[in-house]
């Protein structure tokens, strides 16, 4: 079982899992995403588990990739783990897709768990990595056994790229530092890994110009337009979707801080071409992942 692109309305490439099924808390403690949640204004933001998200999207007709966010170090005795994330996506296919998240300073134990992790769940699509959280730069080439294992298994690697949420407005914006997420580096890994799909997650303030030009010239490079609401899109961003770039730019709402109705309300007010909305609202996103759809 699968999403069915037709049974669909959209589907949102970027949705975080913040509880477990089993711990009955919240990762971090909750403190990070109230954090976030104050940044984003979201109001009282809920922790889900991988069935509360798949509920959530069923009712709403649309499926979602869903994955956590492996960081050495942090508290995490809360956190649903990758295998937790892949069974249950597995019980809800029709509207889930399983990523994993493995920090790179796991090293070799990191890829090891990658290739037990693909083995035993294949249902995996992909690999989230948020550079800034876990303090690395994309094209440290002590990641690539790790890209390896991925692009081997013909898997997807996604990236956070430009700023983040995460640790903003917090003294010392929570020891998070910028310089790790700007999409050029990433440009390397498209180069070494050319078969391997890369998406990078989030329209890349302040460095959206670079994140155009790496998905413009690497085939394999697509973006996803998480985490900003559509009325703060800058304007060559919006160009891009509706020329050169509409068939590698996807939905994504980063649920729970963005809504996927807050999301499809404010881009509903851009000046998207009729043609091009259900490239973005499902259809890349249905090829990218082989549904059957675009």
């Amino acid at each position: 079982m699968a999403i069915d692109p037709g049974a669909v309305t959209a589907i949102d490439v970027h949705v975080h899992v913040h509880a477990s099924v089993r711990s009955g808390g919240e990762e971090d403690g909750g403190g990070t995403l109230k954090d976030m949640a104050a940044y984003f204004k979201a109001g009282d933001v809920r922790a889900n588990t991988t069935r509360d998200i798949a509920a959530y999207y069923r009712e709403r007709d649309m499926g979602a990739v869903v994955f956590g966010v492996d960081v050495k170090g942090r508290p995490n005795e809360h956190a649903a783990s990758n295998a937790e994330i892949a069974e249950l996506a597995a019980e809800n296919a029709d509207v889930l897709i399983p990523f994993a998240s493995i920090d790179p300073s796991r090293g070799a134990d990191g890829v090891r768990e990658a290739k037990e992790l693909l083995a035993s769940h294949p249902g995996i699509r992909g690999f989230k990595f948020h550079p800034n959280s876990q303090g690395f730069f994309p094209n440290d080439r002590e990641v690539y056994p790790l890209y390896e294992v991925i692009a081997e298994h013909g898997r997807i690697a996604l990236f956070h790229s430009g700023h983040t949420g995460v640790g903003a407005g917090t003294r010392g914006g929570g020891g998070i530092r910028l310089k790790y997420s700007n999409p050029m580096h990433v440009d390397d890994v498209a180069v070494d890994f050319p078969d391997m799909p890369i998406i990078l997650a989030h329209p890349s303030f302040p460095w959206q110009d670079e994140a155009l030009s790496v998905a413009l010239h690497k085939p394999t490079v697509h973006i996803d337009l998480s985490g900003w609401s559509p009325k703060y899109f800058p304007p060559q961003l919006i160009q891009y979707a509706n020329t050169l770039l509409k068939d590698k730019m996807m939905f994504g709402s980063d649920y729970p801080v963005i809504t996927p109705e807050r999301w499809l309300a404010d881009f509903e007010k851009l000046p998207i071409k009729p043609e091009v909305r259900p490239l973005i609202l499902k259809d890349n996103a249905a090829r990218l992942f082989g549904l059957g759809g675009g």
